[in-house]
């Protein structure tokens, strides 16, 4: 199985990339959007995480940024009637946070906006995905990376889910908690867990 590809960036494209590794075999990747955009220039190191799909016509290896998108992606092909340019179309248009908490959240409105899912698509995606997708943990928009308060985040997200809320419920009252802040931050973890209590228990 191919986890994971590293190497020179020789080319990209909306839907694709290919890597030339340093052991001198070069792949092609196809990528959903998000992807892309976050790309460097053709000609500089680039790594990505794989998911492997043997067909009867052939292989296909898709990249992502991080081991999150890549099983948001594995996930979404365990629905019924999904394959993989589907499960690419929904990540390359709604991002695989914004995908998750529509499936958690059964926002019809916002899967239908995917081309392609219509809303008999969108009801069976909820039926099959909308409650398997607790153990996938969801970032909060605008603290990725090292900065003190997006770690506070991320575990004022664990507190709420182990006193028993959801993982929907408790990323939704973190980022309210973050956007209703004056710094934009919402403070350390405890600060956070506080002002997010507040806003499920309404």
């Amino acid at each position: 199985m191919i986890a994971h590809v590293s190497g020179m960036l020789l080319s990209k494209d909306l839907d694709r990339v290919e890597i030339m590794t340093t052991g001198g075999v070069a792949y092609e990747l196809l990528i959903p959007l998000g992807v892309f955009e976050s790309l460097p220039r053709a000609g500089e190191t680039v790594s990505l995480h794989t998911h492997l799909v043997v067909k009867e016509d052939g292989w296909q290896l898709f990249g992502f940024s991080n081991a999150f998108e890549k099983r948001v992606f594995q996930r979404v092909l365990n629905a019924k009637g999904v394959g993989p340019s589907l499960a690419l179309g929904l990540l390359s248009t709604l991002t695989a946070e914004r995908l998750v908490r529509a499936l958690r959240d059964k926002d019809l409105a916002t899967l239908q906006s995917v081309p392609r899912v219509g809303r008999k698509k969108a009801e069976q995606l909820i039926l099959d995905l909308a409650d398997k997708l607790d153990d996938l943990q969801v970032s909060v928009p605008g603290l990725a990376g090292p900065r003190p308060e997006g770690a506070g985040a991320e575990d004022a997200v664990r507190a709420l889910v182990s006193l028993g809320y959801s993982p929907g419920d408790a990323e939704r009252s973190v980022r309210q908690a973050i956007d209703e802040s004056e710094t934009g931050s919402g403070g350390g973890a405890a600060e956070l867990i506080r002002r997010a209590l507040g806003k499920i228990r309404g």
